[in-house]
Order: structure tokens, then C-alpha cells, then sequence
């Protein structure tokens, strides 16, 4: 008996203990996977679909302060996915997430903690926190080790504010110039864009931050440049192009969320794709954390694109299609009813729900103690922030030209200078940006920078001249003036951006839903600069912007012109600096410009058949073909920008010509630095597939270093490329690297290279559709031919066995040829034809006839038994 009560009582002892014990979980020495099962085993159908909603500020506000009972009428004791707080100063934002985190812990059943969410693009969008340059600036530092540093100093301040989750970075592609957004892009390139997201996510990753690249998947190239518009594009150019980002950063960050876009891709929208969010997101890329709707996206399936009749037909295609949270709507209400009336399989509610508890169990939030709401200020913009605000805007300005070194202006041999236009004396962040105006205070304007700089040293004449959007001219006189009374004029031009959920600037011209039909500056700012331009004095141009520009006016008159893409709180000084010599600029363009808007787009990997067949460029003189009246390269290419100083390449070295997939292809070059200042150099490589199975751009950036070197100094860089990154989708939209031919490219930009040598990549495999076997002549016209000619004007044989060949030329549209230059292989003289396009030659069996004409490929044929041959000559490639 007695043994029998001991066992009874070793029992209930036992059953205590495991009441009290902690759920498996809240163990954070148990697996992430094994956490998130037990949890979802424990949840009902309402705690999980409360995980796929938002809480948003007019969910619980009150006269602008956090009200609990709202708070709690809303929830209704279960814990939501994410929070946001986009209103509240800093402090009210710190108090909120503790308030809310902590109604979480203790009156929900489960206690799960909710994701608190900034944006965070270019700095976090809350009152006193730093803002550095904007995204577009940021990719044209080619730094990303200044990048990395930025993210890990933005995470600092939101962690000490409680916020866990971002929604940035943006890995869109700008290939479309008259989009808004061109400003929050990394660039038009996706290795450029893939190396500065992958900065950016493990910079925060660092910290513990949860990022969300967005907007998933080819956001960037919308229809007509509007906002939101269809983005027309097959499935190789998906994978082939908007693809990368996304992949190198899932792989290499681990962002544990992904932000899908608003537009759809191929007539069907993102939001509603199983194929781009479960299939190829989740089962190709391996993706593990959770997609989180951009704002009011699954409404819009209703509204806007039309595949769905009401709200529940919203919800059930985005959760189908593998969108896990809703934010900025409310159509995931009726989930629960769906699944009632098995109308939707549980399955997805439960996929979703385990992908939101990943993302917060796998970055700590259970774990993470409540915000410190008594120091949030001494985390926030700190000294060492501000420096590196500082050094981003100084490794972010494009110096486009600088004819007869104009610049840097010396302070000490100046007397006065002009300061003029519309951007002189604001500071433009753009959008994304908590400042409450761009009028100062908030930031450095370039006139009060060069005021710092210049001090009582140097007359200052200031004028704006003009807004930024308007056709008023009435202050055009005063700027005339400004500029005659000075020995310099800066003009700054540009654009101006809205502010997310902030104080919204007059007449914006760029950001989020400001889109443009025109490229050229906006207003009558050209005008401005052309008025300044006659009165003599010499002009400098600033273009303080979100976007390139058609300056092709600029670019043939002024002599000095600066791309300063919106440069965060130091703009003024970074300016400053640049201008007078401080500060050696050394950005380079992340976006090529446009000559004009027709002209778009303009981006340097195009496909070989995208810039003209005919290779002859027309201008208004002279008219030509392809464009009649204009020329179909960039105003300014991507990778293009100048120095104060000068650097030369020299020994360039590919010690490994013949290579298989495995291998890795390093190439190294001396770089020197041959001015009078010390500066940076972005060396940059491009690889060329010269023969594959589908068009492949003519060039592809693959590596990038920036270097910095005193002035003589000489530093050898080396620069490598995995052979598997050289892939192509092929005909059958397999991933594969094609063996054959590739042309490695150094230079300075995508325009300038140094150095080209060709590569071999050997497989044992033969593939269809692909040959490694090279045309060796008829590729590219390196230099002019020079006019060899005889006596009488025509290549002769010198066999007695001589025949006679005649001959048509034409092009590929059978158009008759004049001109074209005939000649014989290692024999001197030559022929030409004549208005026909007929030639008549002598020559002897088994010779090699070489024809060219400008603007073609030569091409070679050697002599038979036939005696006419015909013909056809090819376009040169541009």
C-alpha cells in the first residue's frame, strides 16, 4: 500500500513539474524548426490568422497618443504579426512597442511578441535619427563596406527605439528613368545591386534586425514609367535580370522577409503569383522567412487589377499564392470564414503562419528584452553617424565633366561667387526621410556649407532664380545679376521628393508616385542655366537629384558639371568640400544618363540587337540611320565618373585562359595614380558571352573594387569571377554556364575599358545549341583602314593564271552598297564599288578577297571556281 501511494505521489509530482515547465517554444536552445512546430500545434484557427495581420497606428491611437483599450479592442487577446508607429516621435514609438510588447507577453494566451516595422531605406524614418544619402546615392559610392557600416549605425538607432523588422532594402532595378523611384534603387545593374543589398541586409542581420527587400519581382521597369504600372517581361528576363538581387541576398543575408510588389509581371500580379512566391521564391531560391504585402497589395487584386470580385477572393489568392502577412488592409478577415466553409485548405493558413514565426523565433524576438524608453536620444545621431553621413555624400557625387580643370575652385584666389537655382538652399533628402522640411535644420544646404566653408573670406551673391516645377521667370534677373557680380556661378538644379508619411513638399518632381513623361529638368530650370551661361561667367552645374536627367545642353556648354544624388543631412558640407578641393570626388554612376527621353532606355546591358542595326548615328546636321536625328548611346554611360587627379592601368594579367565551371576566374591589373591629389579609382570588370544559345547583353558587370591612391602611388588589384556565375537560363529556361568563348573587359566604366582578353570555359558535356568555335574574322573593327592603292586604282593579279570576278555588295535589306573597299589578301591595291553596288576584279585562284566599308563588318571570301560573288555586309556592332 504504501508503495503505491509513493508511486501515486511521484506522479502527481511529476504532472507538476511538467505543468510548469517552459513550452518547448519558448527554449531557445531548442531548433528554430522544432520551436515553431510546438507553437503552431497550440495555436487556434483565430491566434493564426491574427500572426498574418497587421497593427496599424489607427488601430490604437487616440489624439496622437497610444491608447491601451483601443489596442486591446482591436486584438482582442491575440498576438498580431507586425506593429507600426509611423507617426510618433522616437520616444512615443519606444513607449508604444514596450506597451504593446508587454499586453503580448502577459494578456495573450500564447505571450508570442509582435514585429515591430520602420522603413529604413537610407536611414530610419523617425524624428533625430541620421539621414545619409538616398539609395541612389548609396550605389554610386561602389562601396560596400560604407554601406555595410550605414546599416549596422541604422540598426543601432532602431534597436534602441524596439523596432525589429525594416522594410528596405530595395533591390528594384532603374531601368525604367522615368519611374519616381528611380531614387530608392541601387542602380540599373543587378551585381551592383545584389553586392550593396547584400551590404545593407548583413549589416542589420548583424544587429539582429529583420530586413525586407523589396519589392519582389521587377518592380522597376513599370509600363510608361507610372508608378505601379504592369511590367511587361517574359519568364528568361525574370530569371536572367530582375532574379539576381533577390537571390544573391536570400542566399548571402538571410533577410527572414520579403515586401512583394504592387504590379504584375507577364499580365499577372505578384501578389497572386504561386509561381513567383511559392514556387520559384520557396522551392528555387529556398527562401525560409516571410513575405509581408506591400501596403494595401491584396486589396488591389480587387480594385485595381481585377482578378478578384470582393475581398475574400483577395485574400484567398494572395495567401494561395504564398503572401503570409497582409499590411495596409483588411481583407485577410476573411480567411476564417474560408476555411469554415472549406472554401481554402487550412494548409495555407498554417504555411504562412510557421514562415511568420520562423522569421521572429529565428531572429530572437522571444528573446529580445523590452526598449530602454529612457535613453532612446543617446543612441540617435551620434557623432560617429553624422561622419559617416558625411563620407557617403562625399563617395556619392558624380563629377561628370570638368573641362580646363575648373575645378576645385581655390577659396584663397576667389573674391566672389554666385550661388544659384532652386536646390541651392534646401536640403533634399528625398523621399523615405523623417525631416519635417528641407529648408534647413534638418540638414546642411550647399549655401550654408559654402558659407561655412568660405566664410567672411568670399563675396556670396545668392539667388534661387526659379522653383523647381513652374514656368515663373520672374527671378531670373536677380539670379543674371548674382552671376554678373561674381567671378564663378554654381547652379543647383535638380529635382524634389515627397516624404513618406511626413510633411509632403510642394509640386514634387521625383519619389513615390511622382513619375515623369519628361526627362528633361523640369520647370525652366535649363532656361536658367542658359541665362546664367551668357552673361560670361564661368558655371558650374550641381544636379541635386533622385533621377538622371537629358542634360545634353549642359554637357556641350557648361564646363563643369556634378551629379550630387540626394546627399543626406551633410549634402552642404560634402559640397562644400567638393567644389574647393577638399574632397576628391570619386562616385561613379550607378544609372546611365539619357540624351533625351526618346531616347530610353539607355542602360549598358543591352542585347546586341538593341542599340540599331545600322550603326549610323544621325544628329540634326547630318542626318543618319537607326535614330535619324540622334544617337542611340548613353549621355553618360553606368560606371563613368571623373577625378580631380588622373590614373593610368597598366600589366594587365590573365594567368588562367582556359577554365571549367568549378573554377574561378582572377584577373589582375596595376592601377596608378598619376595627378598631383590623391584620390579613388573604381576598377571595374565585365564579362562578355560572345556565342551562346540566346542573346546575352554585350556586357555584364561581374567584380568592382575601389581603391584609394596617393598621389604616384601604384597598387596592383586583382579581380575574380566563379565561373557559375557566368549562367545563362538557355532555351529550355535551364540554368546552365555554356562552354565556349567569354571576353573578360577591364576599365573605368562601362564605356572605357583598358584591357580586353578572351577566356575559355571547357565542359567535358556537349550542349545543344552551343559551340565554342569562334568567327575569326568579320567580329569588330578595331582601327581605320588605311587606302592602299596602285597606279591604276585597282588590285591586280600577278598569275598568269589570273580570272576575272565580278560582283554585287549589299546590305542585309538588300540595299546596294557604294564604296565598299575590295581588296586582296597580303597584295597590295584595292577596288572599290561603284553606284550599283557592282565591283569588277582580277585575281587567281585560291585568293582571300577582304571587303569593308565603314560602319559594317569586314568580311572575308576566298576564290573558287565561281566568278561572281555576291555580297552581304553586316552592321558593325556599336
Amino acid at each position: 500500500m504504501k508503495r503505491l501511494l509513493f508511486f501515486l505521489f511521484l506522479a502527481v509530482v511529476t504532472v507538476g513539474f511538467a505543468q510548469n515547465k517552459v513550452p518547448l517554444y519558448k527554449n531557445p536552445s531548442a531548433s528554430v524548426n522544432d520551436r515553431v512546430k510546438d507553437l503552431l500545434k497550440r495555436m487556434t484557427l483565430e491566434e493564426k490568422i491574427a500572426q498574418m495581420r497587421h497593427i496599424h497606428s489607427g488601430n490604437y491611437d487616440v489624439n496622437g497618443h497610444f491608447n491601451l483599450n483601443n489596442l486591446s479592442a482591436f486584438v482582442q487577446g491575440k498576438s498580431f504579426g507586425c506593429i507600426e508607429a509611423f507617426p510618433y516621435s522616437a520616444e512615443q514609438y519606444s513607449t508604444t512597442i514596450r506597451s504593446v510588447q508587454q499586453y503580448m507577453n502577459k494578456r495573450t494566451r500564447l505571450g508570442i511578441p509582435v514585429l515591430p516595422i520602420m522603413e529604413a531605406l537610407h536611414g530610419a524614418v523617425q524624428d533625430g535619427c541620421t539621414i545619409y544619402p538616398q539609395a541612389i546615392a548609396l550605389g554610386s559610392t561602389f562601396n560596400p563596406a560604407l554601406i555595410r557600416k550605414m546599416a549596422e549605425n541604422i540598426a543601432l538607432e532602431i534597436r534602441a527605439i524596439g523596432v525589429k523588422q525594416v522594410l528596405a532594402p530595395d533591390l528594384d532595378l532603374a531601368r525604367e528613368l522615368r519611374w519616381g523611384r528611380v531614387e530608392e534603387t541601387y542602380g540599373e545593374d543587378p551585381y551592383l545591386v545584389s553586392q550593396m543589398g547584400v551590404a545593407y541586409v548583413k549589416g542589420m542581420r548583424a544587429h539582429g534586425i529583420i530586413c525586407t527587400p523589396k519589392h519582389y519581382i521587377g518592380h522597376g521597369t513599370p509600363v510608361g514609367g507610372l508608378n505601379l504600372g504592369s511590367v511587361a517581361g517574359g519568364k528568361r528576363e525574370l530569371l536572367n535580370l530582375y532574379l539576381q538581387p533577390f537571390e544573391k541576398v536570400i542566399k548571402q543575408g538571410n533577410p527572414l522577409s520579403i515586401m512583394n510588389c504592387y504590379s504584375s509581371y507577364d499580365r499577372e500580379p505578384v501578389a497572386a503569383s504561386p509561381y513567383l512566391l511559392t514556387e520559384l521564391l520557396r522551392n528555387e531560391l529556398k527562401f525560409k522567412g516571410y513575405v509581408y504585402s506591400d501596403w494595401g497589395s491584396v486589396s488591389m487584386l480587387k480594385y485595381f487589377h481585377h482578378t478578384a470580385a470582393n475581398d475574400s477572393e483577395a485574400a484567398q489568392q494572395a495567401v494561395e499564392a504564398g503572401v503570409d502577412l497582409e499590411a495596409g488592409g483588411t481583407d485577410y478577415e476573411a480567411l476564417g470564414q474560408l476555411v469554415k466553409e472549406k472554401k481554402l485548405d487550412i494548409g495555407y493558413i498554417d504555411r504562412a503562419v510557421s514562415h511568420i514565426l520562423y522569421a521572429k523565433i529565428a531572429s530572437g524576438l522571444f528573446e529580445d528584452p523590452l526598449p530602454d524608453t529612457t535613453a532612446v536620444r543617446s543612441h540617435l545621431h551620434t557623432p560617429l553617424s553624422v561622419k559617416l553621413a558625411k563620407e557617403l555624400a562625399d563617395e556619392s557625387a558624380v563629377l561628370l565633366k570638368n573641362e580646363h580643370a575648373i575645378l576645385p575652385l581655390n577659396a584663397d584666389h576667389l573674391k566672389s561667387i554666385a550661388v544659384i537655382g532652386p536646390n541651392a538652399d534646401v536640403a533634399q533628402f528625398g523621399d523615405y526621410t523623417w525631416g519635417q522640411n528641407n529648408r534647413g535644420g534638418n540638414g546642411v544646404t550647399p549655401l550654408e556649407g559654402i558659407k561655412k566653408l568660405l566664410g567672411d573670406k568670399v563675396t556670396i551673391n545668392y539667388a534661387p532664380g526659379c522653383d523647381l516645377s513652374s514656368q515663373d521667370k520672374s527671378k531670373f534677373g536677380e539670379a543674371v545679376e548674382a552671376a554678373k557680380n561674381s567671378e564663378v556661378a554654381v547652379v543647383f538644379v535638380g529635382s524634389q521628393s515627397a516624404l513618406l508619411s511626413r510633411a509632403t513638399y510642394n509640386a514634387p518632381t521625383c519619389g513615390e508616385g511622382f513619375d515623369l513623361s519628361d526627362l528633361s529638368l523640369t520647370g525652366v530650370q535649363e532656361d536658367l542655366i542658359r541665362e546664367v551661361y551668357h552673361t560670361g561667367t564661368p558655371v558650374v552645374v550641381v544636379l541635386v537629384t533622385g533621377k538622371p536627367f537629358a542634360i545634353s545642353w549642359e554637357k556641350e556648354h557648361v564646363p563643369a558639371i556634378i551629379a550630387q544624388w540626394y546627399p543626406g543631412e551633410e549634402g552642404g558640407n560634402s559640397i562644400a568640400d567638393i567644389l574647393f578641393g577638399s574632397v576628391n570626388p570619386s562616385g561613379r554612376l550607378a544609372v546611365s544618363f539619357p540624351q533625351s527621353t526618346g531616347q530610353t532606355p539607355v542602360y549598358y546591358n543591352y542585347l546586341p540587337s538593341d542599340k540599331g542595326y545600322y550603326n549610323q548615328k544621325g544628329s540634326l546636321d547630318k542626318p543618319g540611320r537607326d535614330y535619324v536625328f540622334a544617337n542611340p548611346e548613353a549621355l553618360y554611360p553606368f560606371g563613368y565618373g571623373l577625378s580631380y587627379t588622373h590614373f593610368e592601368y597598366s600589366d594587365f594579367q590573365l594567368p588562367k585562359k582556359v577554365c571549367s565551371v568549378k573554377d574561378t576566374v582572377s584577373v589582375r591589373v596595376d592601377v596608378q595614380n598619376t595627378g598631383d591629389r590623391d584620390g579613388q579609382e573604381v576598377v571595374q570588370l565585365y564579362v562578355r558571352d560572345l556565342v551562346s544559345s540566346i542573346e546575352t547583353p554585350v556586357k555584364q558587370l561581374k567584380a568592382f573594387e575601389k581603391v584609394r591612391l596617393a598621389k604616384g602611388e601604384k597598387k596592383t588589384v586583382t579581380l575574380s569571377v566563379p565561373v557559375s556565375e557566368l549562367y545563362l537560363y538557355d532555351r529550355n529556361y535551364q540554368r546552365v554556364v555554356e562552354p565556349g568563348d567569354f571576353e573578360l573587359q577591364i576599365g573605368s566604366s562601362s564605356k572605357n575599358i583598358k584591357f580586353k582578353q578572351v577566356f575559355v570555359v571547357e565542359r567535358k558535356e556537349k550542349l545543344k545549341g552551343r559551340t565554342s568555335q569562334q568567327k575569326t574574322t568579320g567580329n569588330k573593327k578595331t582601327g581605320v583602314v588605311k587606302e592602299q592603292r596602285s597606279a591604276e586604282g585597282k588590285a591586280q593579279a600577278t598569275s598568269s593564271n589570273a580570272i576575272v570576278i565580278r560582283g554585287v555588295i549589299k546590305d542585309a535589306q538588300a540595299n546596294l552598297l557604294k564604296g565598299v573597299v575590295i581588296s586582296i589578301k597580303g597584295k597590295v591595291g584595292e577596288t572599290r564599288t561603284n553606284e550599283r553596288g557592282e565591283y569588277t576584279l582580277t585575281v587567281n585562284d585560291g585568293d582571300w578577297l577582304q571587303y569593308y566599308l565603314v560602319g559594317y563588318q569586314r568580311e572575308e571570301r576566298q576564290v573558287g571556281k565561281e566568278k561572281y560573288i555576291d555580297i552581304t555586309l553586316i552592321p558593325e556592332e556599336n
